[in-house]
């Protein structure tokens, strides 16, 4: 039986692009920015039985500002310079709904609860959501540029709460976590 991989074809029909970047403040605080783009690679029809080109159909934007700790969305904005229908931009008023939310267990399905369905839109959402691990990962590489000590208890281990049980490596009793604990033991 083929792999998924060999049964592609033809050329893709849609693509979608997700950037995210943080950008380091002086006072500690990181920006965090998320581009979402969906492109349509091949001629359609819209509802309507009219004629569609290929083309950009979403470029959203979203901005937080993230600081504290727990990480926290301190301030918020977002942009759109592409979307498929004019009233898209009344969405981007709700954004500031993200403002007092912690990056913790959880973010995900709080964004959804705030955001989700009719109470947002459904491609910022997506967009928040993959923004919260990537505000995490910025906030680690901006915060470990300098070298620190081993931590000489897991308590004093500050981004622990957000990496046990993410993945299957940082599981409780997972190999990063087992290698955690045997340098502090060792230092």
């Amino acid at each position: 039986m083929p792999t998924l991989k060999e049964l592609i074809q033809d050329a893709p029909v849609h693509e979608r692009k997700l950037e995210l970047r943080s950008y380091p403040l002086e006072d500690g605080r990181l920006i965090i920015e998320g581009w979402l783009r969906d492109e349509r690679l091949v001629d359609g029809f819209h509802w309507n039985g009219l004629p569609r080109e290929p083309g950009v159909v979403h470029w959203m934007c979203i901005r937080f500002l993230v600081g504290d700790w727990p990480l926290t969305i301190l301030d918020a904005e977002g942009e759109m310079p592409n979307i498929p229908h004019d009233q898209c931009p009344t969405t981007l008023e709700g954004i500031k709904r993200a403002v007092g939310i912690k990056i913790v267990a959880g973010y995900s399905e709080q964004i959804r609860k705030t955001f989700g369905g009719v109470r947002g839109c459904n491609h910022l959402t997506h967009l928040m959501m993959v923004m919260g691990t990537a505000a995490l990962h910025g906030y680690w590489t901006h915060h470990t540029r300098k070298r620190r000590p081993v931590p000489k208890s897991l308590e004093e281990f500050e981004a622990l709460p957000q990496l046990v049980n993410s993945c299957a490596l940082w599981g409780e009793d997972g190999p990063i976590m087992k290698d955690l604990k045997s340098a502090i033991e060792a230092s």
